[in-house]
């Protein structure tokens, strides 16, 4: 069976819930560790879809590594196959489609709501999930919608908070989360939860009712998943 890219950005954020989900299923998964190094394939044989995890780092910077992974998303988007964005996974989706990546009017950082944007493509990639519901954030940059691709999913302070290409789904926002990740992510970017504000959380808004919280958005990153994964080879 042809294997599944994921990319990870940075060591704490990792593919989380994304590999637990594959792995329930049986599906095989090679983790590209761009923190580590690790060499970024420049060819999509042996693949059946790619997934990017998010990263602190800016899409705009002058790293190396960006302009061969963008190479690689729109080698695939063009060979119809599936690609999975978060929050900077999404924004290297629409980079290389040819969006333009700026900063978000506000930061949101926290368990904060999203709403679907109706349309037939949105009723499709979303279906099962109430109108509006809620994701985990962490982001003070947001991306353009692609030419061609239809946006399904907007916030209060964020009006671009996923996109449906074909069978590529790009996301500001995170669905991935574990409760050991929201954990980690409070301690490493501490530095980033002040000033506390209506879109900024603090740590222990962000850890309160955890075990409740990730049972929830698990549950709706599974109907997700299962849309996107139709699309895999």
């Amino acid at each position: 069976m042809q294997e599944i890219l994921i990319f990870r950005h940075a060591p704490h954020e990792g593919p989380g819930y994304l590999a637990d989900y594959l792995e329930r299923r049986g599906l095989p998964l090679r983790l590209v560790r761009i923190d580590r190094q690790d060499p970024i394939p420049s060819s999509i044989d042996g693949v059946s879809g790619i997934a990017l995890m998010g990263g602190p780092m800016s899409v705009n910077d002058n790293l190396p590594w960006i302009p061969k992974v963008t190479r690689l998303i729109q080698k695939a988007v063009e060979a119809d196959l599936p690609v999975l964005g978060h929050c900077l996974g999404g924004q290297l989706i629409s980079k290389a489609l040819g969006g333009v990546i700026t900063r978000s009017p506000v930061k949101e950082i926290g368990w904060l709501p999203v709403t679907r944007v109706e349309s037939a493509v949105a009723q499709d990639w979303l279906d099962g999930l109430p109108r509006e519901f809620e994701v985990f954030h962490w982001h003070g940059e947001t991306f353009s919608i692609p030419t061609g691709a239809t946006r399904i999913l907007a916030s209060r302070d964020c009006a671009n908070q996923a996109f449906v290409i074909g069978k590529t789904l790009a996301m500001q926002c995170h669905i991935e989360m574990t409760g050991e990740m929201v954990r980690a992510w409070a301690r490493v970017g501490a530095e980033e939860l002040a000033p506390v504000c209506a879109t900024v959380q603090n740590p222990r808004t962000l850890t309160a009712n955890l075990d409740e919280r990730v049972a929830r958005i698990q549950g709706l990153a599974d109907v997700i998943y299962d849309r996107w994964m139709q699309g895999l080879r």
